[in-house]
This record gives structure tokens, C-alpha cells and sequence, in this order.
């Protein structure tokens, strides 16, 4: 069973990532589907999971830049 330390941290995950959708489907004009596919397939979501980086903590803005980053140099 899961700690609620885990639980906030999912919950803080998700929140995160509706909002990284909703940047991209804002930004770049992509369906909602097409936006969650290049949230789940990025190599910035992965770090977002994986907990020991801390970044799910951080502001969505900061999220999107890194991801932009990682959008333009692929």
C-alpha cells in the first residue's frame, strides 16, 4: 500500500504533467492525444517520474522549458 508521501508525490506528477498537455496543446496547437503522447514518450517526463530528481516538485514553466528544449533538439 502506498505512503502518502507517494500518493503526494503522484498527485504532484500528475498535476504537472495536465499542465504540460495543456502548455503544448496551447502552444503548438496539438490535439490532446498528440500533446500526452509527447509528454509520456519525452525524456523530461521521465525525470519528472522518477521522484529522486525532484522535478515533479518544480514549477510547470520551468518543466515546459526543458521540454521545449528537448522538442527543438530532436
Amino acid at each position: 500500500m502506498s505512503t502518502q508521501e507517494e500518493q503526494d508525490k503522484q498527485f504532484q506528477i500528475e498535476c504537472l504533467t495536465n499542465e504540460l498537455v495543456s502548455m503544448l496543446i496551447e502552444e503548438r496547437g496539438l490535439t490532446m492525444e498528440q500533446a500526452m503522447d509527447t509528454v509520456y514518450s519525452s525524456h523530461t517526463f521521465e525525470k519528472v517520474e522518477r521522484t529522486s530528481t525532484g522535478l515533479y516538485y518544480q514549477s510547470a514553466v520551468y518543466v515546459m522549458d526543458m521540454l521545449r528544449e528537448e522538442l527543438e533538439a530532436a
